[in-house]
């Protein structure tokens, strides 16, 4: 809309640069206006007449007393005849629809769908069989009296021509004759062929009712008083009380509409909307129309020039207020397709607080492949959202009692239920929260005193050999094998390659990484881990309430890949979970609301823009069920390992120690295969403090992670006689010396 002052601003505009121009002299406009016409022609005159016009001598004069003036500049060249992309390279770019809707296509949500669609059909059907008995049918019964009468009455005014008794009463008080007469005729012949019809009916009625009463059978009969009882039930029926009641009341939202969404972005507080808005404009433009979207409206909009999504995002209270929704149901959102000024705007029928517990999608099946993504909860759209953990760490952080260790228990359970996957779970709260998966775990432990948290620094340490001797490992594979150099599903299915994925989570992490005597340690392990074991099949899941540089060493939270912030309490903890610049960007989980929003949280790496997901929920029962079936299948396949078979678990306690070195000291070179228990009881004179009580499978669980296998080894007894028993072969143990050196010095 054009304000009423522009015309009056152009008028005024024109004659202060006329008044300049012609330095308070009086102007011909006529002559200015040719001279304009003739300046934009960059041809010369050659006309005669123009030269004899000319005043050179006022032309000089003011030429140089302007001669500094260069004069105004273009910058845009002449429209070309053709502008922009042709026709085919607009058809190539456009964006098309899908052909089958999103949920039809996933096995996940369509199934969803269809057991939401026979839930509800099966509630419908449940809540009106049981109230026909008790409450439809004496209703019938009560009603159908009236409704007989009712319709013996309509069938009597309609035999009579009652509807038009009206009409000829007005004609005949106006004195219209004609008009009278004409209804009258019009009366009497449909009053005659209704009457023959009633009393063909009437008599058609009572013959079939005399054959239903004395010969027709009891079935027939008992069909008729239904059908008669339940129509004349209906007649009777009073318009404002119905019959049936409804088994599901709809929740009644406004429809989302460009008016609404108009309004409610011009009061958010930004001046660029809020001023077009003033003007009679929308102050923002459209690009789809406004549709439904789950459950919810989509709206695509592009924001005025300079204005970003995140602008929005900061005021997403403000734009729930003027929308008169509630806040969990406003969802601003970038389109990672588009510029950074496309915003996408969906809102919701429901509060995504108020979606209740959402079930997850594994809690029943049988077995997962951690190398395709693990669901994990749904989004505000009620899409299925999914992490990925092969190749990823992933951290998650909030607030005490804001959804942070259930949100992990469901990686967890994940990870446990693929076989192949090796568990190390440390829950350093004490609670006993992971406590279900203790039976499926190579590493268990669960408490806040200093030997838990002395075992998982020790698990860290043996973390950080294990990512040593998988890259020695992974260097030594054929090329056709491990193009990639990383740790893909076919190399984790061969077990005699030991390279089968690993997940450690460290739930409460902080009380960790914070201790006096092991945190340093423990973050300085942590970060290896985490920077070098991602494409090696080692994978890192940290929890922590407290996210600060002490409690989360900074080359932890700066290396992670995939982050899940819930409520946290400022810009400081948004950070240093989700990322440097993330509160700036909008991506704020201080706005989740305490309590209320709990097991609501931003994530973000795994997908191309952080997106809100409420997280799926397993209760000790869920889960203790899911480890049921994570135990058989490890059973079956044989992969049991560690302290779900009850074994002592490998430790790095006591003084500082170089166990290959130490093996290598008690094993000569002339001793070119050693039994176990040999090298247990010379380890244990060497070093009592550190290796006493140490028998042969002590030895082989300490091996294990260097890559020294164990085998049998013939040997004398003391007695004299030959025998085979579990031992080592010294060439083994050199060459996992040789590259543990090695990487050593590369790292």
């Amino acid at each position: 809309m054009k304000h009423p002052d522009d015309d009056n601003e152009l008028f005024n505009r024109l004659e202060a640069e006329m008044t300049a121009d012609s330095k308070g002299d009086v102007v011909d406009l006529d002559k200015a206006r040719t001279a304009r016409a003739e300046s934009t022609d960059d041809t010369p005159d050659p006309s005669p007449d123009a030269s004899a016009d000319s005043k050179p001598t006022e032309s000089a004069d003011q030429g140089a007393g302007e001669s500094d003036d260069p004069g105004p500049t273009l910058v845009d060249r002449p429209a070309p005849t053709q502008s922009g992309p042709g026709i085919i390279d607009r058809i190539r770019d456009s964006k098309r629809l899908d052909v089958i809707p999103v949920w039809m296509k996933s096995g996940p949500e369509f199934k969803d769908a269809m057991g939401w669609l026979a839930g509800h059909v099966g509630h419908t059907v449940a809540f009106h069989a049981v109230r026909v008995p008790f409450l439809y049918l004496p209703k019938l019964l009560w009603r159908s009296p009236r409704g007989a009468l009712s319709i013996l009455g309509k069938v009597g005014r309609w035999s009579v021509d009652a509807e038009g008794e009206a009409l000829r009463q007005y004609t005949a008080t106006s004195e219209r004759v004609d008009e009278y007469l004409k209804l009258s005729r019009q009366r009497d012949r449909r009053v005659r062929l209704r009457m023959i019809l009633t009393v063909l009916g009437a008599v058609s009625a009572l013959g079939l009712g005399l054959f239903l009463v004395f010969g027709a059978e009891p079935m027939t009969q008992v069909i008729a008083v239904a059908v008669a009882v339940l129509g004349c039930g209906l007649a009777g029926a009073p318009a404002d009380a119905p019959l049936a009641a409804r088994a599901v009341i709809k929740t009644e939202v406004q429809k989302l509409t460009s008016d609404i969404v108009v309004k409610a972005m011009a009061s958010i507080g930004i001046g660029q909307i809020a001023s077009a808005v003033a003007k009679g404009l929308d102050g923002i433009k459209f690009v789809s129309p406004i549709t439904r979207e789950g459950p919810g409206w989509r709206a695509d909009i592009d924001l005025p020039l300079g204005v970003t999504v995140a602008d929005v995002a900061d005021r997403r209270a403000r734009l729930a207020s003027g929308l008169r929704r509630p806040l969990g149901c406003v969802w601003p959102d970038a389109d990672p397709n588009e510029h950074e000024g496309r915003l996408i705007l969906w809102v919701g029928d429901r509060d995504l607080s108020k979606t209740g517990i959402v079930k997850w999608s594994l809690a029943n099946a049988r077995r997962h492949d951690i190398f395709k993504r693990v669901p994990f909860g749904i989004d505000p759209r009620g899409r299925a959202q999914s992490v990925p953990m092969i190749q990823h760490n992933i951290l998650v952080g909030s607030l005490p009692g804001q959804g942070k260790t259930a949100s992990v228990r469901v990686l967890a359970c994940g990870a446990a239920m693929d076989p192949s996957v090796e568990l190390w779970l440390h829950e350093n709260k004490g609670t006993g929260d992971l406590d279900s998966l203790e039976c499926v775990s190579h590493r268990f432990v669960s408490g806040i005193d200093d030997d838990s948290i002395k075992y998982a620094a020790d698990s860290l340490k043996l973390l950080r050999e294990e990512v040593m001797r998988r890259a020695a490992a992974i260097k030594k594979l054929p090329r056709d094998l491990c193009p990639d150099k990383r740790v893909t599903r076919a190399i984790a299915d061969k077990r005699s390659l030991k390279l089968w994925p690993l997940v450690g989570v460290f739930d409460e992490c902080q009380n960790l990484f914070a201790h006096p005597k092991y945190g340093k340690q423990a973050g300085d392990d942590a970060e290896f881990i985490i920077k070098l074991g991602r494409a090696l099949g080692v994978i890192l899941v940290l929890a922590t309430q407290r996210p600060d540089k002490d409690s989360l060493p900074t080359g932890i939270s700066g290396n992670v890949s995939i982050r899940f912030a819930l409520k946290v309490a400022g810009q400081v903890e948004n950070d240093m979970i989700l990322g440097t610049s993330a509160y700036k960007n909008g991506v704020r989980a201080t706005s989740f609301r305490p309590e209320i929003d709990a097991g609501n949280g931003y994530l973000a790496g795994a997908t191309a823009l952080p997106v809100v997901v409420r997280t799926a929920y397993l209760d000790d029962n869920a889960t203790h069920a899911i480890a049921q079936r994570a135990y058989a299948l490890r059973k079956a396949e044989g992969t049991l390992s560690g302290h779900a078979l009850g074994e002592e678990a490998e430790s790095t306690s006591g003084p500082s120690y170089d166990l290959l070195a130490d093996v290598a000291a008690v094993v000569p070179p002339s001793e070119e295969r050693v039994w176990n228990e040999r090298i247990a009881a010379r380890l244990a004179e060497l070093r009592p403090e550190v290796y006493g009580g140490w028998k042969g499978e002590n030895v082989t669980s300490a091996l294990k992670p260097h890559g020294i296998k164990t085998r049998g080894v013939a040997g004398m007894t003391d007695n004299g006689e030959r025998t085979t028993r579990r031992g080592i072969v010294r060439e083994d143990l050199t060459k996992a010396i040789a590259e543990r050196d090695e990487n050593r010095g590369a790292a």
